[in-house]
């Protein structure tokens, strides 16, 4: 009995080890954490191409939604639009802002074309 009750003491010891390990190293949990201290943080799984990125600048949660196509080379994302998640959080951010993420989000996917969705559209056309 006393081996029993050892053996499952050291099981939920080594599953609470595990589970604690597993939430230090979740994305999402880094993800919300930049997004609380306003800094940059790309959420990305770069195999999947229909699975909507997540990206937080300045406190500003963004998403953006990858489209495959042909380049000269092969199949690639050749197409991104993005969109802030709350309208109301982009005050103060500015056009550099904007062309900052951009930037980002190039060097993952040099040869696509970024898009922005209403308001930042029309912000950036001016």
């Amino acid at each position: 009995m006393v081996l029993i009750l050892r053996f499952f003491i050291l099981a939920l010891i080594i599953f609470l080890i595990y589970t604690a390990i597993k939430y230090l190293f979740n994305p999402k949990r880094k993800l919300e954490l930049a997004h609380e201290q306003k800094k940059f943080f790309l959420l990305d799984d770069t195999k999947n191409i229909h699975k909507n990125f997540l990206l937080t600048y300045n406190g500003v949660m963004f998403e953006g939604e990858k489209y495959l196509g042909t380049t000269e080379r092969s199949f690639e994302v050749i197409s991104i639009f993005i969109w802030p998640k709350k309208i109301a959080d982009l005050k103060g951010l500015k056009r550099n802002d904007f062309l900052k993420i951009e930037a980002s989000i190039k060097k993952q996917y040099p040869d696509a074309l970024i898009d922005w969705k209403s308001p930042v559209k029309e912000f950036l056309d001016n």
